[in-house]
């Protein structure tokens, strides 16, 4: 998961308001709902966010475009790294990434780019507004012969302009299902009514989210 620091702990997260991740997998585990879970929590680099999770440079910006140096360093290090030290379940289709916001974008090209590594991808509130909706194209040009199951949701109070972010991820929901997703089976899509762009938002659907992705078939 990205933005590590708001995922287990008010101390570290933003505005002191964590998603409670840990609370809410040990409810399901316990519960039976999903098996025991390792959620590794990815610290952002602060002021570089931004950079580390684009996939292109905006030029009006004249910032972004190193997300495939990010999505390589998960694959390829952080991964095996977790494989290593844990007992894992090392298949793509018990291995997730996922985020929100610009979050969602790099976690999104990281399991497009390494989709025998991350066979799920959690795709919260989504900044498809980056760089003239670059992510759209991105999708589009997607041809792999392997899909990660893909969840995508969106709140319906994000933001300056609501309609419009829920219009762009209607969008992005559209591209994927025109390269060959999908819906309710590999793909799993959500409007969550009143929802905002916020920790407390993604929190409370993060139970939905982890059943969805490891849950019981």
């Amino acid at each position: 998961m990205q933005d590590g620091q708001n995922l287990f702990d008010p101390e570290t997260a933003f505005c002191g308001n964590d998603w409670r991740a840990d609370i809410t997998a040990d409810q399901l585990i316990y519960h039976g709902s999903v098996p025991p879970t390792i959620i590794v929590g990815i610290y952002n680099a602060g002021a570089k966010r931004m950079s580390e999770y684009t996939p292109t440079r905006d030029k009006g910006r004249n910032k972004g475009g190193k997300a495939d140096r990010y999505a390589q360093m998960t694959a390829r290090e952080i991964k095996p790294f977790i494989d290593r030290e844990f007992r894992t379940l090392k298949a793509a289709s018990q291995t997730g990434i996922g985020g929100s916001s610009l979050g969602a974008l790099v976690s999104l090209q990281t399991a497009l780019s390494y989709p025998r590594v991350f066979g799920n991808v959690a795709v919260m509130s989504p900044s498809v507004w980056w760089d003239n909706r670059v992510v759209l194209r991105y999708v589009s040009q997607y041809s792999g012969s392997v899909r990660p199951r893909v969840w995508l949701d969106i709140g319906t109070e994000e933001g300056d302009d609501p309609h419009q972010i829920v219009e762009d991820t209607r969008m992005l929901r559209h591209v994927l299902v025109d390269r060959g997703w999908e819906p309710g089976r590999s793909l799993a899509y959500h409007e969550v009514p009143g929802a905002s762009h916020s920790e407390h938002g993604w929190g409370a659907r993060f139970g939905f989210l982890l059943t969805w992705m490891f849950g019981r078939r």
